[in-house]
């Protein structure tokens, strides 16, 4: 099993789309993503959390948020995440395989 860490790209920051998003829509976005880790299931490690850039990072690409999760391969992993509903909302998702240090 290897293991991934999913970042969640936007041209908007976390902080930005959480101060204005009205309540309902907060409580939607919430559903879809608990529904996804549902399905998702125990591909999952950790679910994350939003995360906001404090070093300037590239302007106009946010990494919004992160998870970790594990799947047989890279391709197993893009069937979990298939229907995400990040991408759904316009956003990209990147994916970065975790490798083993040499001697740990």
């Amino acid at each position: 099993m290897s293991k991934f860490l999913v970042l969640y790209r936007s041209t908007v920051s976390a902080a930005d789309q959480m101060a204005t998003a009205d309540p309902d829509s907060g409580a939607a976005s919430m559903k879809a993503w608990m529904d996804w880790a549902q399905r998702a299931g125990d591909a999952i490690i950790d679910l994350g959390s939003p995360t906001q850039t404090v070093d300037g990072g590239e302007p106009g690409s946010f990494i919004g948020g992160y998870s970790i999760m594990h799947a047989s391969d890279a391709e197993a992993l893009q069937d979990v995440l298939a229907d995400h509903p990040h991408r759904g909302w316009g956003g990209t998702i990147e994916i970065l395989e975790m490798l083993e240090i040499p001697g740990m």
